[in-house]
């Protein structure tokens, strides 16, 4: 068990900060517009979410009293 502690558990997490240290650092091979965070969508207001149209809701025109020319 003193090798597990001594050696090899050491290494593992060496090899972890290295991972994370490699990928962290590509970021400055990336182009520009790759390399910025991601945007953040915004929510949509209920005033600008998009109408339904009737039918698409079960809806006929003869419950709704529309009259199709």
């Amino acid at each position: 068990m003193a090798i597990i502690r001594q050696y090899i558990a050491p290494f593992i997490a060496i090899l972890i900060f290295s991972l994370a240290l490699v990928a962290v650092s590509a970021r400055i091979f990336l182009p520009a517009d790759m390399a910025a965070p991601a945007p953040i969508e915004e929510e949509i207001p209920q005033k600008q979410a998009a109408v339904v149209n009737p039918i698409f809701l079960g809806l006929n025109d003869v419950a709704l009293g529309i009259r199709v020319r």
